[in-house]
């Protein structure tokens, strides 16, 4: 294990540019298809307790909320959450959204479902991201449920890409990625070119297979720990995201 965090980018990372780059990728559709995972796979039901951690611009927080679920949203990026903020009255829902961070929970037994989605665990040190799972065992009432997606590490490392390249119109993000064996991180180095302005930034992800992940959330205190393919179906070795979900 290891004390201290890689250097993270994250202001660099999470900003307008973020949105602007994978807003064609995160329709509408799709979006509403992920809540209707999530609703299904979590066991969710009208006015349970939810935290979205790193909730983002509250894409699947809101949805829950128009369910009738009670949402709280925390995320560490504040031009993200004002986006949420604005989609909620948008919408006419009503979402407790808090600028925090996930290493430092300050809830206990509050909530009856925590969700963090779409690649948004592993961006610390393994100490710090062991840290998050016994927060988020803490702000869960007894028999809650956790539910985190993740890449599955033996699909990813099999299919592995040193480059990608987004574009959006005449603007292009461009990630260089190489994977550490010794630390089963993804590190990434981004640069991003809009509107004639270049930029570059960095950043990394902590890749699991199930077996540590599984082991990790056991040590934690969780029990009952399974796991779903991307789209809720049956785990295999090709899946290259896999759904983990644990009780309290």
């Amino acid at each position: 294990m290891e004390g201290r965090a890689p250097d993270f980018d994250f202001e660099g990372v999470f900003d307008e540019d973020y949105l602007y780059f994978y807003e064609p990728v995160l329709t509408d559709e799709r979006s509403d298809q992920e809540t209707d995972l999530l609703w299904q796979v979590l066991g969710l039901e009208p006015a349970m307790e939810v935290l979205d951690l790193a909730c983002g611009h509250g894409r699947i927080a809101n949805r829950l909320a128009a369910r009738g679920c009670r949402v709280t949203g925390l995320d560490r990026t504040q031009v993200f959450l004002d986006r949420a903020r604005r989609d909620a009255a948008e919408r006419s829902v009503e979402v407790e959204y808090i600028e925090g961070d996930m290493r430092r929970l300050r809830w206990r037994e509050r909530f009856d479902r925590v969700l963090i989605w779409f690649t948004a665990y592993g961006y610390f040190s393994d100490d710090e991201n062991r840290s998050v799972l016994t927060g988020v065992h803490g702000a869960l009432r007894r028999g809650g449920r956790l539910l985190i997606s993740m890449p599955n590490r033996d699909a990813v490392i099999r299919n592995f890409q040193h480059a990608h390249v987004g574009e959006r119109g005449e603007d292009f993000l461009v990630d260089r990625s190489r994977f550490d064996p010794l630390t089963n991180r993804v590190y990434t180095k981004r640069t991003i070119i809009r509107d004639g302005r270049v930029r570059h930034t960095n950043f990394f992800v902590r890749f699991f297979t199930f077996p540590e992940f599984r082991d990790w959330l056991l040590q934690a205190g969780f029990r009952d720990v399974v796991v779903y393919g991307p789209d809720g179906t049956d785990f295999s070795l090709d899946a290259r995201q896999m759904i983990v979900v644990a009780e309290k």
